[in-house]
């Protein structure tokens, strides 16, 4: 089944920069369209941005030009490059595939605590 585990997190300065890793198990990540997701404290979990098996992206608007989604299919990993990190991005991100969100909605993992001091 799928089995993803986040890592990456930490405490950062605005401004300042993170890279996400999702480590997948199989082929999840060349098979599948995957996405980051994040939820801050005290509001609903969010699509950060996403990935098609095809390459294309897609971003949020309060991320895009700041955030890139990536994919490394060999080690089965996807990343999320974070940059000019505010305090609104401020979360726990968690990675999925689009299949499992809309049709697994209890299967998230752990995630990675991403903080960002003012």
């Amino acid at each position: 089944q799928v089995q993803l585990v986040e890592s990456g997190g930490g405490l950062v300065q605005s401004g300042g920069s993170l890279r996400l890793s999702c480590a997948a198990s199989g082929s999840i990540v060349s098979s599948n369209a995957m996405g980051w997701y994040r939820q801050a404290e005290g509001k609903q979990r969010e699509l950060v941005a996403r990935i098609t098996s095809g390459g294309s992206t897609n971003y949020a608007r309060s991320v895009k030009g700041r955030f890139t989604i990536s994919r490394d299919n060999a080690k089965n990993t996807v990343y999320l490059q974070m940059n000019s990190l505010r305090p609104e991005d401020t979360a726990v991100y968690y990675c999925n595939t689009e299949g499992r969100v809309a049709t697994s909605p209890g299967s998230w993992g752990q995630g990675t605590q991403v903080t960002v001091s003012s």
